[in-house]
């Protein structure tokens, strides 16, 4: 199972990575087409804003391992460790939920798209929307494999855990 999610995570990774990338160079060689050549395209906004979009969407998982998401943890901070892990085990379900919630309405999001077009490149609506759908799974997966590493403040890239004695015990 570590194997598994060692590669999905790689994977989700390399996804940003390249998402980034492109959207990166198409709106570089764009300013430079316009104020060097006096050409610009008008499809790469609408293309960089969905493009930025989906790796938002798909890097949240990825947040989440790292503890990057926005948290307040002054209450958790101030409960026994017994009330604090069923409140961490709440985030994980409400999380879950609200992700899940969220997934099946990106989905019919996609669905109310498909039929029309959007300005700049003529697709459908539905491509761009599936963002989504395909960063709440991604995310779900990601917390499925993460749940317990984070109800334990186990965090990636976190030099102390809960059980190496850091001030969560």
């Amino acid at each position: 199972m570590k194997k598994i999610e060692f590669y999905f995570v790689s994977l989700n990774r390399l996804m940003v990575a390249l998402l980034l990338a492109i959207t990166f160079f198409i709106v570089f060689i764009n300013v430079i087409g316009r104020y060097g050549f006096n050409v610009s395209f008008s499809w790469v906004e609408e293309v960089a804003r969905h493009l930025m979009i989906l790796c938002a969407f798909s890097a949240a998982g990825l947040a989440l391992r790292e503890g990057r998401l926005v948290a307040i943890t002054i209450l958790p901070d101030l409960l026994p460790k017994s009330l604090r892990l069923i409140l961490r085990w709440s985030i994980v379900i409400i999380m879950f939920v609200f992700m899940a919630v969220i997934l099946w309405l990106g989905i019919k999001f996609v669905q109310f798209g498909w039929s029309k077009e959007t300005m700049a490149t003529g697709i459908s609506r539905g491509i761009p929307y599936l963002s989504i759908p395909i960063g709440c799974s991604l995310f779900l997966i990601q917390l499925m494999f993460f749940a317990n590493r984070f109800v334990l403040y186990g965090f990636e890239n976190d030099e102390m855990t809960i059980d190496e004695g850091n001030s969560h015990d």
